[in-house]
């Protein structure tokens, strides 16, 4: 064997023995969860809530997590994030990944919340008094101006939920941030940013139509952080109505 087959066959043990202990987990103990529990509130919960029922990212307290079947899928999910979302990769080294899986493991196993109201009553309201159907996308019909709910009730806790109506611009998704372009002709446009980069923004406003501007053309660009172009329901609807809401809310849970 020449010493270029022996250092590619080197290589390969090398390798294979690397991805061998990536993948080799510890026990799980006490100890090794509640260090997970740590790790996560230090690393996850600002997306995930610090106990894991949802925020920015989804509600992990739950047995069946879409992307993470089973411990190897979620550490690799953990690991080296998800192409496509807002999951990041994680600067984590390998034990301390795999004590973050022991713990969402853990909480995979806690019972759900409890529901404040009625799904059924708040789905009348969602249909009829909350008119949530002229901004939002449900199960294939909807508006577009605010985030698809199919699967909120996965994504969200209760009390992301309840935020989400009464104080929307505390919670609002960053792919709808609300911005207002004028042109240098003194022309106003208002929309929901869908892209943007150094040069150019694209932008759909309220009447559903597209822009596509150049920023070098632009006279002025507003981004209004702390506004969401969704209304408050605290007053038109009342304490009871607004359980029932959240409840419905929590059970679009799309395909699991």
């Amino acid at each position: 064997m020449g010493t270029t087959r022996i250092v590619a066959s080197a290589l390969l043990v090398t390798l294979a023995l690397a991805a061998q202990i990536r993948t080799d987990r510890p026990a799980v103990t006490e100890q090794e969860i509640a260090e997970g529990k740590r790790l996560f509130q230090g690393h996850c919960g600002s997306c995930h809530g610090p106990e894991g029922r949802g925020s920015q990212g989804p509600n992990l307290a739950r047995p069946n997590l879409r992307h993470a079947s089973n411990a190897a899928a979620m550490f690799r999910v953990i690991d080296v994030g998800l192409a496509g979302t807002e999951m990041p990769r994680s600067a984590l080294h390998d034990r301390e990944v795999w004590k973050v899986v022991a713990y969402v493991e853990s909480i995979g196993r806690i019972d759900p919340e409890p529901l404040p109201g009625d799904p059924r009553t708040g789905r009348r309201i969602y249909d009829g008094k909350g008119n949530c159907v002229a901004c939002h996308w449900l199960d294939g019909a909807g508006g577009r101006h605010g985030p698809d709910l199919t699967n909120v009730g996965a994504r969200r806790s209760i009390a992301h939920l309840r935020e989400a109506l009464v104080d929307p611009a505390a919670s609002t998704p960053e792919n709808y941030l609300l911005v207002t372009a004028v042109r240098s002709d003194g022309r106003k446009i208002q929309g929901l940013r869908l892209n943007e980069d150094p040069f150019t923004i694209q932008l759909r406003d309220f009447s559903d139509e597209f822009h596509s501007l150049r920023k070098a053309d632009l006279a002025e660009l507003t981004k209004r952080t702390r506004e969401s172009s969704m209304p408050s329901y605290l007053d038109s609807l009342s304490p009871k109505e607004i359980d029932d809401l959240v409840s419905y809310m929590a059970t679009l849970k799309g395909e699991q």
